[in-house]
């Protein structure tokens, strides 16, 4: 399927690896320009050059952390203050238990995974509006279709995001962009390692068994694809997505037995 995007111009958040150089690559193969970011500038760097190398797009890097105002200054700078396509994305903050948590801790949180994917909008959107065309995709969580008692932290921060999103997407419709949030289950990404890693500490097993005990809940027993997750986020950037509103999209292989 032509997505109708080849030529416009992206930027791809916490894209060096897992689902959000995914999202990245799905994108340049339709054709997308890109500005991709991420905290490692060695792991940015070779991403930018493979993908630019594989779909002859022009693939930018810039290294930074994106939860900072001059880490979002630089970004935007590199996009020359504009961009069509938005895909937010940010690591998520460690599990644990609600009594250990201070409010520094939702406060880093909210900030990196609800106030930094806003503060984007904000600086991109209007753009948008005035063009009469833009798509932007936050990738969230499963856990905010059905919260997951040790990630509180995230729970948190992402369904806040959900509600903004709620709201503000209807707004910039009727200017022709789209916003819309795309929600992970496990996938085979470092995240799937560490929260293995964790289960598996905690109940004295191997990283292996850990897996397999999580792949035995999903329907499809086993992990999602980075690259079906990527073609998924493209789709929604895509000319055929402009009827998707402020909806959240759940991937994650039938483990949520959800019917709305």
């Amino acid at each position: 399927m032509d997505l109708g995007i080849r030529g416009k111009k992206g930027l791809v958040c916490a894209a060096s690896k897992g689902l959000g150089r995914a999202c990245a690559e799905a994108l340049a193969e339709a054709g997308v320009d890109l500005v991709v970011n991420a905290r490692g500038a060695e792991a940015l760097e070779a991403t930018a050059q493979e993908i630019a190398a594989r779909h002859g797009v022009a693939v930018t890097p810039v290294a930074a952390d994106i939860t900072t105002e001059e880490g979002r200054a630089a970004v935007l700078e590199a996009l020359g203050g504009q961009a069509d396509i938005l895909v937010n994305n940010a690591g998520g903050p460690p599990p644990g238990t609600w009594t250990d948590w201070s409010r520094e801790d939702f406060i880093k949180a909210i900030d990196a995974n609800m106030l930094t994917a806003i503060a984007l909008m904000q600086a991109l959107v209007p753009g948008m509006m005035e063009r009469g065309w833009g798509r932007v995709v936050n990738i969230t969580s499963q856990s905010v279709r059905s919260p997951i008692a040790v990630l509180g932290l995230s729970n948190t921060a992402r369904a806040g995001l959900t509600g903004f999103v709620a709201g503000m997407s209807r707004q910039v419709a009727p200017h022709g962009v789209a916003v819309n949030n795309l929600l992970p289950g496990i996938h085979a990404t470092d995240r799937a390692v560490s929260l293995d890693s964790g289960v598996a500490k905690a109940e004295g097993i191997g990283l292996d068994e850990a897996r397999r005990r999580r792949e035995a809940t999903i329907p499809t027993r086993s992990y999602g694809r980075p690259e079906d997750f990527g073609a998924a986020c493209a789709f929604l950037c895509s000319q055929q997505a402009r009827f998707m509103v402020g909806q959240n999209i759940l991937l994650d292989g039938g483990a949520l037995n959800v019917s709305v």
